[in-house]
């Protein structure tokens, strides 16, 4: 049995970054719950582990992992599932997540979460490697939608379809992050709206939001980056409430990754988040 009961708070977080440590104390704001990135974790002691001890006491933490590549072709790394289930099992995290990407090949690891052909094959494949993370740290996970920058030929399932079925032979939940259905749908041409109207919103549990570049593809058409190293633009605030209205409240989470602001900035943007989740519940 998987455990499902440990959840976040359906209200603002942020990504937690060690900078912020001693804002985050003083005063959260309007933010209820942290997470932090899995592999920046997995040591064994150490102030980062100390910090997120004396955090976990105030906070939810969710865990959001980024390495373990999903989607790949080969083996889950069997070191890297040791060191995830001791990490989850200590810190007991209300939610665990990881991407619909793949990053590994042989022995080779790309700092990029790299897409996937939507085919029979890659759903047996995917579905496979939930079912072994979750058999390992003894829990639902969340799977995110990723940010797309080219269409397969060979895909035969559209991704709300893909994401809705790996959901039904697996039992997982989805983490939806509407920056990169935004982002997606500009780079493709697709509706962002639509999108989200096919998504299976009763398995999201975590909503995510974060800032992206722009740029120009070698045809001068609109390229979309998702980088978290900005504030979010005011189109996916509006997708937000789009997907809000249609889910009703769930946990939603401002990223900011890279050129990290000042907490003040950060929090503002939390707040943000907050007054869409208030104005869905009245």
């Amino acid at each position: 049995m998987l455990d499902a009961t440990h959840t976040l708070p359906a209200a603002a977080g942020v990504g937690y970054k060690p900078q912020h440590f001693a804002d985050i104390l003083n005063d959260a704001g309007e933010v209820r719950w942290l997470e932090i990135h899995a592999e920046n974790y997995m040591g064994d002691g150490g102030r980062p582990l100390a910090q997120l001890r004396h955090l976990a006491d105030q906070f939810a933490i969710s865990v959001h992992g980024v390495g373990l590549s999903i989607g790949g072709e080969g083996a889950l790394d069997s070191d890297h599932l040791a060191r995830l289930k001791h990490l989850v099992g200590w810190l007991n995290p209300a939610s665990f997540s990881e991407h619909l990407a793949w990053s590994t090949h042989d022995s080779h690891f790309y700092n990029d979460l790299l897409p996937l052909p939507y085919t029979n094959a890659t759903l047996t494949r995917v579905c496979e490697h939930i079912d072994q993370l979750q058999d390992t740290i003894g829990r639902r996970m969340l799977l995110e939608n990723p940010s797309s920058y080219l269409a397969f030929a060979e895909s035969t399932w559209s991704e709300p379809d893909f994401l809705r079925e790996i959901t039904r032979r697996t039992g997982c939940g989805l983490l939806l992050d509407v920056n990169n259905v935004f982002v997606s749908a500009t780079n493709l041409g697709f509706s962002p709206q639509g999108y989200i109207d096919a998504f299976a919103l009763d398995q999201v549990g975590e909503i995510h939001l974060g800032g992206h570049d722009e740029d120009e593809d070698d045809h001068g058409q609109p390229l979309l980056i998702d980088s978290h190293g900005a504030e979010v633009v005011d189109p996916v605030w509006a997708l937000l409430d789009h997907t809000l209205a249609q889910s009703g409240p769930r946990p939603t989470l401002v990223e900011w990754d890279t050129d990290v602001p000042d907490w003040a900035t950060l929090a503002a943007e939390a707040s943000r988040a907050a007054a869409a989740l208030e104005r869905v519940r009245t």
